[in-house]
């Protein structure tokens, strides 16, 4: 979980402040325990946010913290879980909220 994430022309400054970070996720990421896996590895890093299923069979979060920890999920969303086949995904990054607590699972 430590590998980086290349810089993005759209990745917010580097500082001490938060971020916030929109990931939508394609391939085999239903069914496979992608939602519960992602909330568990946000959970790990302390991050803020949600996870949901996507009826178009994608898994789309947002997920808000120390912008090097955002990249850590980033990073674990672009494997997933052992049954997920990760196809793509896209990121957004956004102004942070801090509107939220705790990362839960959105059905």
């Amino acid at each position: 979980m430590n590998l980086a994430v290349p810089p993005s022309p759209t990745l917010p400054p580097a500082g001490e402040g938060g971020a916030r970070a929109r990931a939508r996720v394609r391939g085999l990421v239903q069914g496979v325990f992608y939602r519960a896996s992602t909330c568990e590895c946000a959970q790990r890093l302390g991050l803020a946010g949600w996870v949901r299923n996507c009826p178009d069979g994608s898994v789309e979060l947002e997920a808000e913290g120390p912008r090097a920890r955002i990249e850590e999920l980033i990073d674990w969303c672009r494997r997933g879980p052992s049954g997920a086949r990760v196809t793509g995904v896209e990121i957004e990054w956004l102004a942070e909220t801090r509107g939220e607590r705790g990362f839960r699972v959105r059905r």
